[in-house]
């Protein structure tokens, strides 16, 4: 079983015990947090895709830990002008733990 759900303005796949990577979330470390933005759910055979979310449908998670993504190095450069800008950016993520698909 899986489901499409929205978290932080972002669309993930989702299935019972998948760990995943999110902007971060304002819970504490070892908090449960529900989404019920859940757009299409899948079970077995089964396919229920929602107008725009499918009703009565919540997907449980708990916060493992917030760390800092990797780094990115943004380099701007305009040629025979002598213009050079280096900018670095580490986007801030929370790793989710997705419990469970409440019905």
């Amino acid at each position: 079983m899986y489901a499409i759900v929205e978290i932080q303005g972002q669309q993930f796949k989702v299935e019972k015990d998948r760990k995943l990577y999110v902007h971060r979330l304002p819970q504490a470390e070892g908090e449960i947090v529900e989404f019920d933005k859940v757009y299409l759910i899948e079970d077995g055979d089964q396919v229920e895709v929602g107008q725009p979310v499918v009703e009565g449908v919540k997907v449980k998670a708990k916060v493992l830990r917030h760390l800092k993504g990797d780094k990115v190095l943004v380099f701007k450069k305009k040629r025979r002008k002598g213009y050079q800008k280096l900018n670095g950016h580490r986007q801030y993520l929370s790793q989710i733990l997705i419990e469970d698909i409440v019905r």
